[in-house]
């Protein structure tokens, strides 16, 4: 971290890599006369935009066994990440980790911990490494978890403490922005300012889009929101959230979205829509052999 008051070297990167510009977060990486802890963070940051644009491999290649206890989190990330023949041993290095007191602590690790969990919708688990908070992205994991849990009462109390640390941080802007969503209600439209706000500030990321047309999906304004995700997927034609969201959206349009669903079953087999599809298909294909 700076030094109380003085620039914050990473701050650039960081808000890149929150606001979905990874590339343009590993593009800009090399930044002069770094602390070696800074030197660690910037690493750990480009990583995880390289695991972001889901480049696992590159990751796994380039961590090797001397590097500092936040890469070699990062590196449990892109194993688990990349096939699911890895993700019981990443699970068992994870604990094992976390179990030993010299590194348990450290906040990447338990960043890690908590994204690792939360893919395994084990919230409790997760909650375990990441409730502590202490550092702005360990509290807007727990905002997350807390409403994947369908408790936007402790996601509140959690926005609260960001607010009370720094209430214009992005990562307090976007924990806000996803609190209302949850919410919902007149709450939306302030969801939709919040993401306004980031599209006339920073270049336009598939992030910021879905934000907008989430927003506007919630206020059933679904041309807009096709508008505003099929910008998105020309910025990244497998990002999962943009496929999910013109399934729905072109439901409700009367439009076909068969091809988006098998955009998304083909690039991320395990998103909710596609495991949701597919037993609604099996549930048919029931159906039908009864009446047969």
């Amino acid at each position: 971290m700076a030094a109380a008051g003085g620039p914050d070297p990473l701050f650039g990167l960081r808000n890149n890599f929150y606001l979905g510009a990874y590339q343009a977060a590993i593009n800009n990486s090399e930044i002069p006369n770094l602390s070696p802890e800074d030197v660690v963070e910037r690493d750990s940051l480009v990583y995880r935009s390289y695991i972001a644009l889901g480049s696992y491999q590159l990751v796994i290649n380039e961590i090797d066994s001397s590097a500092a206890t936040p890469l070699q989190a990062v590196k449990l990330l892109a194993l688990y990440l990349a096939s699911p023949e890895n993700k019981e041993i990443a699970i068992s290095s994870l604990h094992e980790w976390l179990a030993d007191p010299a590194i348990g602590s450290n906040p990447i690790l338990r960043l890690i911990a908590g994204t690792i969990f939360m893919h395994e919708q084990d919230y409790n688990e997760a909650l375990k490494h990441t409730n502590a908070g202490g550092t702005m992205e360990l509290h807007a994991l727990n905002v997350q978890i807390f409403l994947k849990m369908h408790r936007s009462d402790y996601a509140e109390k959690q926005l609260r403490v960001m607010q009370g640390i720094d209430e214009d941080h992005t990562l307090t802007q976007l924990a806000n922005a996803w609190l209302n969503l949850a919410v919902g209600g007149s709450k939306i439209q302030e969801a939709y300012l919040i993401f306004q706000d980031f599209s006339e500030k920073y270049p336009m990321t598939s992030l910021i889009l879905n934000g907008k047309a989430v927003c506007c999906m919630h206020k059933g304004e679904f041309d807009e929101a096709e508008t505003l995700l099929l910008e998105a997927l020309n910025k990244d034609a497998k990002d999962p959230e943009t496929l999910a969201n013109l399934v729905v959206c072109s439901l409700h349009l009367g439009k076909p979205s068969s091809r988006y669903l098998s955009q998304l079953k083909l690039s991320h087999p395990d998103h909710i829509l596609v495991k949701r599809a597919s037993t609604a298909e099996e549930g048919f294909d029931r159906a039908v052999q009864t009446v047969a």
